[in-house]
């Protein structure tokens, strides 16, 4: 009875092995980075542990050209659902999923889909916009740096919103931009840092996933805004918040949704996450769960703020529209109208706010950008 018992149980084992929902994931750096990559693997650990029927792997650094190879090796070894998690990875998935027609992908920034392809992202433009308020408070110069990766929409938009928000404190305000043309070079960023600080930038922003943006800034005295993970550990004094982004929520509910039959490699033509604060895939924060470093928040309540006829003090503001556009039916969005471009152009009429679709295209610069603009419209 005992051997039919333990036959039995290593039989149920076994099926339930079997039965196991394979994920893999396609980094475009290391897993180290503190940024991007890094936010990506702790969703994807979230995730797994969170759902005893998953199983996952991953690739760091994988450059876009062999993205295919990988690829081909994740299908060989079993993989069901495959995220490619970055812009460049487009055209190889899409390459990929006319190749395994039975295989789910998932690409993060992307704009093309296919049966079995979705798209997700999980969007910083409300925090930025909420940093950028806090960035035009405490900027003394009134210049503030900005350290870019790729001059592609999606961080276009980011440095919009911050600049807008920057913008909404001090209208004179200049947000100064260096392109590095990297998603991760800590040379890169620290040369760039170094060449703002120069111009007299004293509190920085950025895209680029290391802290080193943050440690350079902090060395000269300089505030700064951390992003995709917490940073304030790398410049306690000097990190006033940031973009915190949360993988897991969107990793979690696709693969549930794998999982129970509504996705599958058939139906995905239009399946696009654009997650935001609503849906708790981001935050802002110095750390988890701390919107603002309490060493700033004196400043930001000292510092005041025109909303309509009114003069309120910034902190009051950001943490009013932060609870706002964390509410299941926001009020306030940063790219509603009026909003022209640097140029003076009209973008986005009064009574509307910028469409998705205008969004994941946004190419103009608004107004206070300063610095190149590779692809401005004329």
């Amino acid at each position: 009875m005992r051997r039919l018992l333990v036959l039995l149980a290593l039989l149920l084992g076994l099926s339930l092995a079997q039965e196991k929902l394979k994920a893999c994931f396609l980094y475009v750096g290391p897993v180290g980075d503190a940024g991007w990559t890094y936010a990506h693997d702790v969703g994807r650990k979230k995730a797994e542990a969170a759902l005893p029927w998953l199983e996952t792997r991953y690739v760091e650094s994988v450059p876009e050209a062999q993205a295919p190879s990988v690829i081909d090796r994740f299908v060989r070894e079993g993989c069901r659902v495959i995220f490619a998690t970055s812009f460049g990875y487009m055209e190889a998935v899409l390459e990929a999923a006319r190749k395994y027609p039975d295989v789910i992908f998932a690409h993060a920034t992307g704009i093309k889909r296919a049966p079995n392809v979705a798209t997700y992202m999980a969007d910083f433009y409300q925090v930025y916009y909420l940093n950028g308020l806090a960035a035009g408070a405490l900027s003394k110069t009134g210049k503030v740096g900005y350290v870019a990766a790729f001059p592609i929409p999606e961080v276009k938009r980011h440095i919009n919103a911050f600049a807008l928000g920057v913008r909404a404190v001090n209208p004179k305000a200049q947000v100064l931009v260096r392109w590095i043309n990297a998603w991760y070079d800590p040379a890169k960023a620290r040369e760039a840092t170094e060449a703002l600080l120069s111009q007299g930038a004293d509190v920085f922003a950025f895209t680029e996933d290391t802290p080193t943006v943050v440690q350079t800034a902090a060395r000269k005295g300089a505030y700064s805004f951390g992003h995709y993970t917490p940073m304030l550990k790398f410049a306690p004094d000097r990190v006033v918040s940031g973009q915190i982004i949360r993988w897991e929520v969107i990793y979690m509910d696709f693969l549930k949704k794998v999982r129970e039959g509504v996705y599958t490699p058939k139906n995905l033509q239009n399946v696009d996450y654009f997650w935001l604060l609503q849906h708790k895939a981001v935050e802002m924060g110095a750390d988890y769960g701390v919107p603002i470093n309490p060493k700033h928040v004196p400043l930001l309540q000292k510092a005041r703020m025109r909303v309509g006829d009114k003069e309120v003090p910034v902190y009051d503001r950001i943490m009013a529209l932060l609870k706002d556009m964390s509410s299941p039916n926001p009020t306030f969005d940063p790219f509603a109208g009026p909003i022209r471009d640097r140029k003076g152009v009209v973008r986005i009429p009064a009574g509307r706010k910028a469409s998705l679709q205008e969004l994941l295209t946004m190419e103009w610069a608004a107004p206070g950008v300063v610095g190149d603009w590779p692809g401005e419209p004329r």
